[in-house]
């Protein structure tokens, strides 16, 4: 059993001071006090926080992240954004995903973010190629140390009706049996602190008959298994909806599947009052990614209301234009500020502090929507630990809850410093011991992939 003390942190909804957190050889919290009697002789951390889960993640765009800025003649939106990735998407092969998948989690870890949502689509199209491309995934995480809820994407057409693929889609395609033969090779090789699920990319690239099929095959390995789908996040996409089905993709998804706590519906943002609403009712996380979405043009989602109503939300980095929790979040904050013209728009019914309850929330919606029992530091959760520096500049003259509302809204530096998964310290000092050679592999990798992209 190990003893870790900290002069203070978040449990829960509480600040406390003088804590004690045992750990089992398991990785899993055993015991949490507060108000103890520190030891003489102990080594004391300072401030303790549960870690951030990140549930929405496309590993391979964090090299693309930054190259799609430059505005040609014509219209520059999501979709033109979509082809200029298809084109990076075809330079990916398994040593080169691996290698900026690894770096990427490392950089995760160095953010807080110690579980990740790998919505994983890219898959070379067949069976034996797609297993490499997965397993290339599934070695970034040994080799960063992340725990990861791998999420195999079915992708099978362009829009709605099973319109034919683009010739930049076809790496992502799989029929239903070879999804399902896919899923089933993947079970023996993911445990531990690993999970397996699955995801449908969304409702225009699955014809509505293919659902129950990936369903069921994922049901077969595990009835609590995540399933995750791109929604609503554009217009466009709710307009051909509507033509294609009479239906929005809300009221369609929610009218034709059994939407649970299981789900996470990605993105979600161009929602009714009635979708909102019956989207917190079923039990399904609504997956944010406020910095993607915001790079993108998507739109905001109706946070505020939706919460009111019961509805968890969790945060992704999607795109990797940035990797930060505290961004997102910021980011998440200030969109329904400036919607509104309001201040501290998300924060508790009764008032109080929100970055606490940004980070609280968003822990425990990211949590359920990658079915890893993190997101608090409770009794029966894995032991996923991130530890402040309070010396950082932006930290001074911040007590109890100002904490973390200073750490999330006081800007940069990053002030955490250690990073603990399933007891064993990831990050300190904030370096992370393989940091050296895995982004030099990944420098090295990013430049083959330009050279051969200008070739």
């Amino acid at each position: 059993m190990q003893k870790l003390y900290f002069k203070e942190g978040l449990l829960g909804g509480d600040w406390a001071l003088n804590i004690c957190v045992e750990v089992a050889s398991d990785g899993v919290i055993a015991a949490v006090h507060s108000g103890v009697d520190i030891p003489l002789e102990a080594d004391v951390h300072e401030t303790v926080l549960p870690s951030m889960p990140n549930l929405h993640s496309h590993a391979f765009q964090r090299a693309f992240a930054g190259l799609a800025e430059y505005r040609e003649a014509g219209q520059s939106d999501f979709w033109s954004w979509r082809n200029a990735m298809y084109h990076f998407a075809a330079q990916m092969n398994p040593d080169a995903l691996k290698v900026i998948t690894s770096a990427l989690y490392v950089e995760m870890l160095k953010a807080g973010y110690t579980a990740v949502g790998e919505f994983h689509y890219l898959h070379n199209s067949h069976t034996d190629q797609a297993l490499a491309m997965s397993e290339a995934v599934l070695a970034a995480a040994n080799d960063s140390g992340i725990a990861l809820t791998h999420l195999p994407v079915l992708y099978q057409a362009s829009d709605f009706g099973g319109k034919s693929a683009s010739d930049g889609q076809k790496p992502f395609l799989h029929c239903n049996k070879e999804f399902e033969r896919l899923l089933q090779v993947l079970k023996p090789r993911i445990s531990g602190r690993h999970q397996l699920g699955m995801a449908f990319h969304s409702l225009r690239a699955v014809p509505e008959e293919n659902f129950a099929g990936a369903v069921d095959a994922i049901e077969n390995i595990n009835l609590k298994a995540p399933i995750h789908i791109h929604i609503a996040e554009q217009m466009k996409e709710v307009e051909a909806s509507v033509a294609h089905s009479g239906k929005r993709p809300v009221e369609w998804l929610l009218e034709n599947q059994n939407v649970d706590e299981r789900w996470c519906l990605v993105h979600a943002t161009h929602v009714q009052e009635h979708e909102w609403k019956a989207i917190a009712k079923s039990g399904a996380v609504v997956g944010l990614c406020p910095a993607t979405e915001a790079n993108l043009g998507d739109g905001l989602f109706p946070v505020p209301e939706y919460t009111q109503m019961g509805g968890g939300f969790g945060i992704g980095s999607d795109s990797h234009i940035s990797v930060d929790a505290r961004e997102e979040l910021r980011l998440l904050e200030y969109g329904q500020r400036l919607a509104r013209q309001k201040r501290t728009v998300l924060t508790y019914e009764g008032g109080g502090h929100t970055g606490e309850y940004l980070w609280r929330e968003a822990a425990r919606g990211g949590a359920q929507a990658l079915a890893q029992p993190i997101g608090e530091i409770a009794v029966g959760k894995r032991a996923d630990l991130l530890v402040i520096n309070r010396d950082n500049p932006m930290m001074a003259g911040s007590f109890y809850g100002q904490v973390m509302d200073s750490f999330i809204f006081s800007g940069q530096p990053n002030p955490i410093s250690d990073v603990m998964v399933a007891g064993e310290w990831v990050v300190r000092g904030g370096k992370h011991k393989y940091e050296e050679d895995i982004f030099g592999a990944y420098k090295e990798t990013v430049r083959e992939i330009a050279m051969a992209m200008e070739a």
